[in-house]
């Protein structure tokens, strides 16, 4: 198999433009990727502005064209951005070709659901390109290894998650026993509720065993809820130590536009096109 071959060859034109919109070694594409930054801060507070009762009644109109302003523009970017990918299915499917829609999506459907351009703040997971943009390549490698990392602890992860899920159910169940109805433990999920309240320490307080077997449970279940609170991150972390590390560059594949890459790395580890 010829790795070097591409499925799709990309004219010079879509080179430049993914030279420009995914690499951040050059003028333009750091110049685009810093304004990228500030438009998407921009748009936020923008957002969070407009939910400020008093500035959106003196100010609402000229935050609702600002709105629809950055949002537009960076509907024209995601566009680009598929456009200038020789396999555009590999950057929508992506962690931040998913990123990307879903920071364009609220205003459109804030259309039929009022409200929803809230959601806005969700522009913020795009800022995770900052450590590309500054060349902070150590940091993308620390990112890779977590990454891999948490997928190596999965299984052991969902486990304890179910386990957890068998206690707080049993413990619930146990609670609507011996508290009942009359202490505000009116149903079984409403004490699964409590249990799960309770066993990650948060204790909100609106609902409270009052009989002595209640309370007896109640603090044995905020004792185990101290131990297993570290069991989660004894498993990442054990997972963790285990990982290779590695330089990594800032470069981006221009046929699937995967990042991660070896600074020496001539083909993308993930598809085999040339970088």
């Amino acid at each position: 198999m010829n790795k070097g071959k591409r499925k799709e060859i990309l004219s010079p034109r879509r080179l430049k433009l993914h030279e420009i919109i995914f690499e951040a070694d050059t003028k333009a594409g750091k110049l685009f990727d810093i304004l990228l930054l500030i438009s998407i801060m921009l748009s936020v507070i923008v957002v969070m502005l407009d939910s400020v009762n008093h500035i959106n009644r003196d100010y609402g109109e000229i935050l609702f064209y600002a709105e629809w302003f950055f949002t537009i523009l960076f509907s024209i970017e995601y566009f680009f951005r598929i456009y200038s990918i020789g396999n555009p299915s590999k950057y929508i499917f992506s962690f931040y070709g998913i990123v990307d829609l879903i920071s364009i999506l609220p205003t459109y459907l804030s259309l039929i659901f009022a409200g929803s351009h809230y959601l806005i703040t969700f522009r913020l997971l795009r800022m995770l390109r900052i450590f590309r943009v500054l060349k902070f390549a150590q940091y993308l490698g620390e990112a890779n290894h977590l990454a891999l990392a948490l997928r190596a602890s999965k299984r052991k992860i969902l486990v304890f998650l179910f386990t957890v899920m068998i206690i707080v159910v049993i413990v619930g169940s146990l609670m609507y026993v011996i508290e009942g109805e009359e202490n505000g433990f009116t149903s079984i999920p409403r004490s699964i509720y409590w249990a799960i309240v309770t066993l990650t320490t948060v204790g909100y307080g609106d609902i409270s065993p009052q009989t002595p077997l209640g309370q007896i449970l109640a603090s044995l279940i905020m004792i185990v809820g101290y131990g297993i609170i570290a069991v989660p991150t004894g498993i990442v972390t054990a997972e963790y130590s285990k990982v290779r590390f590695g330089k990594v560059s800032t470069q981006a594949c221009p046929d699937c536009s995967a990042e991660g890459h070896d600074p020496d790395a001539e083909f993308c580890k993930y598809c085999g096109s040339k970088l």
